[in-house]
């Protein structure tokens, strides 16, 4: 090799280097934070009591429901109106809303709506008689199925509602991953954000470095550093998680 290929080369390693090293610091802060996400990956529903809310203006029919549902062990709030109940702030527990289907005010449907903005994937319970469950519906946010009607068989009350907590623990921990994920993407550079953009789309790495005017080994420093940050242990992972992030979609 000349010497002025000898220097060429020297200098391009060292300004990746440069490169590699300059975030250095602030990959080793990042690393605290990081076990900090992994403690609460932890199941963010498997140690608290579900809420089962009742609304009723009927106040022999709430302390009734109130007796019933409280026998599982499930903590229980009782309003007197639908719109009562909508000023409640959302729980972060697993939860569901037991409603008569004939009280006055606000309709099955637009019920549906108004829960659905503040509480998503709620299941709503409508009965009647104080305890005939008619049927049961999931408040989904326009454009995520809307309403999922599900049926649940004349299983009673108490069976309904535990199907329904189910269902509301699984919505939570749904969006616990999400955001665990998005805690973990938002610790990475904005270089190492634009790489996981490229990589997604199936870009390989000298294609990757092409697109960012870097170099091929800059890229596969940048990679690697985004594949630990976000806990991704293949790149199978990479791409679930940049979906479910909505980085990149399946259409």
């Amino acid at each position: 090799m000349g010497m002025e290929n000898y220097w060429e080369a020297l200098m391009y390693y060292a300004s990746a280097f440069d490169e590699i090293m300059s975030s250095a610091a602030g990959y080793a802060a990042s690393i605290a934070t990081q076990q900090e996400l992994i403690a609460r990956n932890a199941d963010p529903v498997a140690y608290v009591t579900p809420t089962v809310f009742v609304v009723d203006h009927n106040i022999l029919v709430l302390q009734s429901l109130t007796s019933l549902i409280r026998g599982p062990g499930w903590q229980v709030e009782t309003f007197a109106s639908p719109e009562e109940f909508l000023c409640r702030p959302p729980v972060l527990c697993p939860h569901c809303l037991v409603i008569d289907v004939a009280l006055p005010g606000l309709n099955g449907f637009e019920l549906q709506k108004r829960v659905a903005a503040d509480w998503t994937g709620m299941p709503i319970i409508f009965i009647r008689g104080g305890g005939e469950v008619l049927m049961t519906v999931q408040a989904m946010k326009p454009g995520a199925g809307d309403f999922a009607t599900t049926a649940f068989g004349g299983d009673g009350l108490v069976s309904t509602i535990q199907h329904a907590i189910e269902q509301s623990a699984l919505v939570l921990r749904l969006e616990g991953k999400i955001r665990a994920l998005r805690r973990c993407y938002e610790l990475l550079s904005n270089r190492e954000r634009e790489v996981m953009a490229l990589v997604v789309t199936g870009l390989l790495n000298k294609q990757v470095g092409y697109e960012l005017g870097i170099s091929e080994i800059t890229v596969k420093a940048h990679r690697g550093r985004m594949m630990q940050k976000m806990e991704a242990h293949s790149f199978a992972d990479l791409i679930k998680m940049a979906a479910q992030l909505q980085l990149i979609s399946w259409d």
